[in-house]
């Protein structure tokens, strides 16, 4: 096993590597100062110069590229060119809002779609399927912009049950901080519901079908025991590399969520790093959700044998 980890852990090295190179590049190359927008259109040549100059911009790109990852070897992610924070410790600060939302909504959104999906392929083509199903499709196909809209429309604006902007942490209110975040974690939630509750029965009709299915339905077990004991284990596995894959996309940011609900979140970071050119941050950011995306699915494929005990990890 930590074999296997190392190894995992080794060959994202390269990927990392390609992703701080494409991002550094990518930057570079779409039109924007970051002189000239922090200093203003009226700036003269020779305050822009030498802004540039304290910035290292005037530098030639290898030489900005060698000195950046020289400074993130050792985790300096130098410092934001529009407040003068700390890259890290802010990427790390929003992180923490991103997170919470995501795993709450994940975890919810599993509790309900693996168990659905299961009784949906146990009564396959019954009319309990068929709603499943056109409930999942219905989920999948409503935009998660709109769906936060009209949550903030019905229970923000008309009901005023829960607040329409702004955020509080949990560490300042635990209380208040949950109201602010029950919109953003049911929207996802509603979404991501469609995605697992399909996969889940997927997999369980093809478990279904198995021999040693209908060997534990000869021994007399009831069907409960059959779902829960025989088939979860092996047809939650491809619906855990799905997990893994929303975790990491998710965890990466939810700009459009965060947007809407006006959550100081890392999605919400990067983008707005990316309207204001700034480098130090839009950088910080993608290694950042690269590394988190690695971790997560390397701790998926590591939890995998315990559902299929056929992958062995070596």
């Amino acid at each position: 096993m930590f074999g296997y980890a190392l190894r995992r852990t080794l060959s994202a090295i390269p990927t990392l590597v390609l992703v701080a190179i494409s991002v550094f590049v990518l930057l570079r190359v779409v039109p924007g100062d970051p002189a000239l927008l922090i200093l203003g259109d009226a700036a003269s040549a020779e305050s822009l110069a030498s802004l540039r100059r304290s910035m290292g911009l005037d530098l030639p790109l290898w030489q900005q590229f060698s000195h950046w990852i020289a400074r993130v070897l050792v985790g300096d992610f130098g410092t934001a060119i529009t407040n003068g924070q700390p890259v890290l410790p802010l990427i790390i600060d929003r992180f923490s809002v991103t997170a919470v939302i995501v795993l709450l909504s994940v975890l919810l959104a599993s509790l309900v779609a693996v168990p659905l999906g299961m009784v949906a392929a146990w009564r396959q083509n019954s009319a309990t399927d068929l709603a499943v199903i056109a409930g999942s499709t219905l989920l999948l196909s409503v935009p998660s912009f709109w769906l936060g809209l009209m949550l903030l429309m019905l229970f923000g604006v008309w009901l005023q049950w829960l607040p329409v902007v702004g955020y509080v942490g949990f560490g300042e209110n635990a209380a208040i901080a949950l109201t602010f975040i029950i919109m953003p974690v049911v929207t996802l939630t509603l979404i991501e519901i469609g995605q697992l509750t399909r996969m889940a029965r997927a997999a369980t009709i093809d478990v279904l079908r198995l021999d040693y299915v209908a060997h534990a339905r000869a021994k007399g077990l009831s069907e409960g025991v059959v779902l829960f004991r025989h088939v979860l284990p092996n047809a939650f596995a491809p619906t855990l590399s799905l997990i893994g894959v929303i975790l990491g996309n998710l965890l990466g940011g939810i700009a459009v969520i965060e947007t809407v609900f006006t959550l100081p979140g890392l999605g919400r970071l990067l983008v707005d790093a990316i309207f204001q050119r700034d480098y130090p941050v839009v950088q910080g950011c993608m290694l950042f959700i690269a590394a988190i995306y690695i971790v997560v699915n390397l701790l998926i494929d590591l939890a995998y044998p315990w559902f299929d005990p056929r992958v062995a990890v070596e």
